[in-house]
């Protein structure tokens, strides 16, 4: 097995049923693999916006009361304000646990790529990398 990186149009990707070996298929391969990486920084900031929504969400006030009842074991959700609070916390928790999962799969998948040593995919890698952050990350700041 190549232990340093090499350019060549041959190459067997993360399963045995991805071979590659024809420059068409390795031009086929490295745009899979950019848009691989591209989803990992859609989902890296999709992740943020979420927890920024999650903040905002919760009133200030509200979650040091709520800490507080937790504290002392009194938490009473029964009524108004607390149970939808704590409803909405929980969605925005399990959608922040489902984008965790996207994003460590995908993230070890582009890794697992890498590590094949074939230069043209890690160069996939580095321009899906680059050109997801440039593309999503002003979509952090808006809305």
């Amino acid at each position: 097995m190549q232990m340093s990186f090499f350019f060549s149009d041959e190459v067997v990707l993360l399963f045995d049923f991805w071979s590659v070996h024809s420059p068409t298929g390795m031009v086929l391969s490295v745009l899979v693999i950019l848009l691989l990486s591209v989803l990992y920084e859609t989902v890296k900031i999709g992740k943020a916006k979420v927890l920024h929504r999650t903040m905002l969400s919760i009133p200030h006030s509200l979650s040091q009361e709520s800490l507080a009842e937790q504290d002392e074991g009194t938490v009473d959700t029964s009524h108004g304000q607390h149970g939808t609070t704590q409803g909405r916390w929980f969605l925005y928790h399990v959608s922040q646990t489902l984008l965790h999962v996207i994003q460590v799969v995908v993230g070890y998948m582009v890794m697992l790529a890498v590590m094949s040593y074939n230069a043209w995919i890690f160069l996939g890698v580095i321009v899906g990398s680059a050109l997801g952050y440039f593309v999503v990350f002003p979509l952090l700041n808006m809305g």
